[in-house]
């Protein structure tokens, strides 16, 4: 399976050319700390296994590392639009990209990813880049659709941390005003913390049982998996900061093609398939609709993006990491 790594001084990215372009690592170097999780079962080639699950999900999940995917054009559960039948976060998040490497020198190394949907006529194509001495990766996107057909989409990007960065603890960061939106259904057999038949304000939210939760800071392992989402954020950024460890991850992005950000929190709560209580990881997507439920409600609900026949969208996205000098130092916060 091909793969690509990107590497300067502060910071080594890992791709998954062959599967989706997923990035299984982002590691800052000076403290050979990786950010994003993978799962117990780790990165499997996906020539080399057979999955026999007999639906969409367990599928996707059968094949799923973990890490940084790209997700387009349908977010969340197997959907149908226009006659085209989507599996889980289908479909680009399984197809092999091809690159090539547009910037090697001592300024910059910079490589290009594109590739071509199979059930609707869209070409996407990324360029990731990391600049010498710089703890950040930037990654600059173009979604073009090759059809005389102005097409719904969902488009979003699937980042999910974990160890040895992520632990009970760690701290979120996001813009006042942010708005939190729960699933419509608990996502855990057994309940959910915050109270769902309402919107709250970010960060303290009415919880399923009475009192409050505190959703910017991560609780204690075992606590029950949740799915939120964040919207009319006034700025496209995020930071997640362990204070232990003195750093923080900085995720900023073009809003005005993803203005929401999909919260999904798995704690170890889980006792089954896929991840019977051995992980604890959230992740923190940007995304231009929700829920995840897939493209046809998108539609119906008037978030899905629209991109016109020929059209064409920009999206740009960085992602570094701050150190402090001490702890309890944050990250900044615009």
């Amino acid at each position: 399976m091909r793969a690509v790594f990107l590497e300067n001084e502060k910071l080594r990215v890992g791709v998954l050319a062959d599967k989706g372009s997923d990035v299984i690592e982002f590691n800052y170097k000076p403290r050979d700390m990786d950010f994003v999780w993978l799962t117990a079962g780790g990165v499997r080639n996906p020539t080399s296994y057979l999955s026999t699950s007999h639906d969409d999900l367990a599928t996707f999940l059968d094949y799923y590392p973990g890490g940084w995917q790209e997700i387009f054009p349908n977010g969340g559960a197997p959907s149908s639009h226009l006659g085209a039948r989507f599996g889980q976060h289908g479909e680009v998040s399984n197809l092999p990209w091809d690159y090539e490497i547009v910037e090697d020198g001592e300024r910059a190394v910079a490589v290009r990813f594109s590739v071509r949907t199979q059930k609707t006529p869209f070409r996407l194509e990324k360029t990731l880049r990391l600049r010498s001495g710089e703890s950040g990766l930037c990654v600059e996107e173009t979604l073009n659709n090759e059809s005389e057909v102005p097409l719904h989409v969902m488009w979003g990007h699937h980042i999910a941390l974990g160890c040895p960065f992520l632990e009970e603890g760690c701290k979120i960061r996001l813009p006042e005003g942010t708005i939190v939106v729960p699933h419509a259904e608990p996502i855990h057999p057994k309940g959910r913390r915050v109270k769902g038949d309402r919107s709250h304000a970010w960060p303290m939210a009415q919880g399923e049982l009475g009192g409050t939760v505190d959703l910017s800071v991560l609780p204690e392992r075992g606590t029950m998996s949740e799915m939120l989402y964040l919207k009319d954020l006034s700025e496209g950024w995020y930071e997640v900061e362990n204070p232990k460890k003195r750093l923080t991850l900085r995720v900023e992005w073009d809003i005005g093609q993803m203005p929401y950000l999909w919260f999904w929190q798995e704690y170890g709560a889980s006792g089954f398939y896929p991840w019977y209580g051995r992980h604890y990881n959230v992740g923190l997507e940007p995304f231009s609709s929700y829920p995840t439920n897939g493209i046809e409600e998108a539609v119906n609900n008037g978030t899905a993006m629209l991109v016109g026949a020929r059209g064409k969208r920009p999206f740009s996205l960085r992602v570094r990491v701050l150190q402090s000098s001490k702890d309890g130092e944050g990250g900044g916060n615009g």
